[in-house]
């Protein structure tokens, strides 16, 4: 065993309670063979602890991803409600938040009966990713984990049609971008996994990134809006000094124009990186809304 994973191990089981999950997860790989459209890295894939001051406190991180995988967590089988979502933590395309926004993610879903499926996409950066544009590789991923997730739903306890996805910062981004641009995938077929739908049923987004252009009020160069886009939640604060409110606003306003269903709050305190913790900040109500909106929507029994 590697010392990175054993070092995920251990943190793990510090930093994640035993009792948050009923069973050990299923980990999967997300492609067969190399996985395509990446040119490699020279160094192995590392975890390492970082002192967040805005969480005033340690978190897990993971990055030099490039064997992309996806960790299911089930709900016990009599809280299983069918509705699953996968789970794309943050880290500015450079590290995945993997404690905060990808564990912790997980538990709260399993806590109301829907499946947590964490998507370790490839990072950080490669050579040739444009600086300051979200990077293509990780919407490879993306779209596969979709499509793979889909069809494997009956074996994973998972209805096929309420598949959703999940993002935090760079991750919403990702979120949204996978929730847009299903009319073509962006790699070719590998499988028969790629075979099947890579839309997934409904995107839920947090403090995201990359949503508006950089000079102009409107929503960043590349992304458009399909009519089958399905139904987005937002969710934001004021104060947010690493990705501000307008990348949501203006990503709501697209919405709304083409005819999405969507729901966007934003809170006029919580900075970025609340995730799910539950505690006496203005954000930590965001949960609650986005169940309650996955009810309004049918998507969560």
């Amino acid at each position: 065993m590697s010392r990175s994973v054993t070092c995920l191990a251990l943190l793990q089981a510090c930093l994640i309670s035993d009792s948050a999950f009923a069973t050990e997860p299923t980990v999967v790989k997300l492609w067969p063979g190399k996985t395509p459209g990446d040119v490699g890295l020279a160094a192995a894939e590392t975890t390492r602890i970082y002192d967040s001051p805005l969480l005033k406190g340690p978190t897990l991180l993971v990055t030099n991803v490039t064997e992309p995988t996806l960790t299911i967590y089930a709900p016990p089988a009599d809280k299983n409600t069918g509705t699953a979502m996968i789970i794309c933590p943050g880290g500015g395309y450079h590290n995945l938040f993997w404690e905060l926004e990808g564990e912790e993610v997980a538990a709260w879903l399993n806590e109301h009966g829907l499946t947590g499926i964490i998507l370790k996409y490839r990072c950080p950066r490669r050579p040739g990713d444009v600086k300051g544009e979200p990077p293509l590789g990780p919407l490879l991923d993306a779209q596969r984990a979709v499509s793979l997730v889909r069809s494997r739903a009956k074996e994973w306890g998972i209805d096929p049609g309420r598949i959703g996805m999940v993002g935090f910062s760079a991750g919403g981004h990702l979120s949204l971008a996978t929730a847009t641009r299903f009319e073509q995938r962006t790699y070719e077929p590998i499988d028969a996994v790629d075979t099947v739908s890579c839309r997934p049923d409904f995107a839920v987004l947090c403090y995201s990134g990359y949503l508006k252009h950089k000079e102009q009020d409107t929503t960043s160069v590349g992304i458009t809006v399909p009519a089958q886009t399905p139904p987005i939640f937002l969710a934001h604060t004021t104060d947010d000094s690493i990705s501000t409110p307008e990348h949501s606003v203006f990503m709501y306003l697209a919405l709304k124009r083409a005819r999405v269903p969507v729901e966007m709050h934003i809170y006029a305190t919580g900075e970025h990186d609340f995730g799910v913790r539950k505690t006496d900040k203005l954000p930590a109500t965001w949960t609650g809304l986005c169940l309650r909106w996955l009810r309004s929507q049918q998507l969560l029994k």
